[in-house]
């Protein structure tokens, strides 16, 4: 079996802790051991061991796990790493809310341990892919939490111009519009006002961004529709961003978006589950009257 562990480079107390405890139980679990280059010099002189790691800058097809250490942003940068490998992901968390990264330092032996024992489900989560009419793209061009248009560098809104399966929905006068999948309604697309939705729910929200027509309120739509756009303003240009990753267009762009032809694997430990997890981050029943 080879597990592939990824972090992001920079130094972090916490990920130096979890990623010595982490790679710990692999080597004593006697499975290969394989580290993101960039992440695995920062670690090297915080682990012991470090002559039986692996180094990669690309993943195998035949990585069995890959693993990540920090936050949910950690699994959104792994995911470009993925891509359509189909390779299943589990996160340590060393950040703060974690609906992804799901693993506490202290229960990262035993949690990791079960993974190996195969005592685990598999959540298979959506993405969204986008094309931009004239324009080159992020590469990769998926996202598996949101893809979102914003405004840049002003204080004046944006129009973006709506369509469905190329029917006209609106023109959203906002600071900006989420187009989230059921993994990205915990995210960005919520601390907007959008609703939570089940992982396994076939949707995808249209969420606008501190909206100027206040008619105008988060949308649940079939994950099969075609979503194109199209952004005016008094700027000449305005923000895309896939996850966390971010490029300048010029107004006008057409932007085409859609639900991706693969998906991403999420393990998911069998005492933990997406309800679990909602429970305690939002601190539903913490109200005293429950």
């Amino acid at each position: 079996m080879i597990v592939a562990v990824y972090g992001q480079d920079y130094k972090n107390d916490a990920n130096s802790k979890a990623f010595q405890l982490l790679i710990d139980v692999l080597l004593e679990s006697k499975v290969g051991v394989t580290v993101e280059e960039n992440f695995l010099k920062i670690q090297n002189s915080a682990v012991q061991n470090s002559s039986a790691i692996q180094s990669f800058s690309e993943l195998s097809k035949n990585t069995d796990l890959l693993i990540t250490i920090g936050g949910d942003g950690t699994i959104l940068r792994a995911i470009t790493l993925v891509k359509d490998l189909g390779i299943p992901i589990i996160g340590v968390n060393t950040g703060r809310l974690g609906f992804l990264a799901t693993i506490q330092t202290n229960a990262i032996e035993s949690a990791v341990k079960s993974v190996l024992a195969g005592d685990y489900q598999i959540s298979e989560r959506s993405l969204l892919s986008i094309t931009v009419e004239n324009e080159k793209i992020i590469t990769p061009s998926f996202a598996l939490n949101e893809i979102t248009v914003s405004r840049k560098n002003t204080t004046s809104m944006i129009t973006v111009e709506t369509h469905l399966d190329e029917e006209y929905l609106t023109s959203y006068w906002a600071d900006g519009l989420i187009i989230a999948t059921p993994t990205g309604s915990t995210g960005y697309s919520l601390s907007c006002g959008g609703p939570v939705i089940s992982p396994e729910a076939n949707n995808m929200v249209l969420t606008p961004i501190a909206p100027h027509n206040l008619n105008a309120r988060p949308l649940v739509i079939n994950d099969s529709t075609t979503i194109s756009l199209s952004v005016e303003g008094r700027e000449d240009e305005f923000l895309l961003s896939l996850d966390s990753r971010i490029i300048t267009l010029p107004k006008e762009t057409k932007l085409t978006i859609k639900k991706a032809d693969f998906k991403i694997k999420m393990v998911e430990l069998t005492n933990k589950s997406f309800i679990d997890t909602l429970r305690k981050k939002l601190l539903w029943g913490e109200d005293r009257r429950n």
